[in-house]
């Protein structure tokens, strides 16, 4: 596979995933993630972790895909195909953020999120 046919495979996972977390679909959210973020965040952890993510930061207002970067790997992750997504975003309690959300190409040949972080 290569890597523009990845990034373009992993964006369209993680514009799909965003829209679940957009409309407070945390339930779905989880069962859409790649494999190994399910391993590692059970569904109760999830729906606590997004809804702290809800109360400090609010809904998001924007975001706008700034920059794509393929790996081979990642932090605290085993090697294997990685997309880190980063958006420019805006939130109503932090009017400039960062998204960044892992894709990785999972078990199955799809790509999933495996990681989702907001700064």
């Amino acid at each position: 596979m290569d890597e523009t046919q990845s990034i373009g495979d992993a964006s369209a996972a993680a514009d799909a995933w965003l829209e679940k977390i957009d409309a407070g679909d945390v339930e779905g959210s989880w069962e859409s993630a790649a494999s190994l973020f399910k391993q590692l965040v059970n569904l109760d952890a999830w729906r606590a972790a997004h809804g702290q993510a809800t109360t400090v930061f609010g809904r998001p207002l924007s975001r706008e895909l700034s920059s794509t970067d393929y790996r081979q790997s990642i932090p605290g992750a085993p090697d294997g195909e990685y997309v880190v997504l980063e958006y420019a975003a805006g939130f109503e309690r932090k009017k400039e953020a960062v998204e960044t959300v892992v894709a990785a190409l999972d078990t199955d040949g799809a790509w999933r999120v495996g990681g989702y972080f907001i700064r």
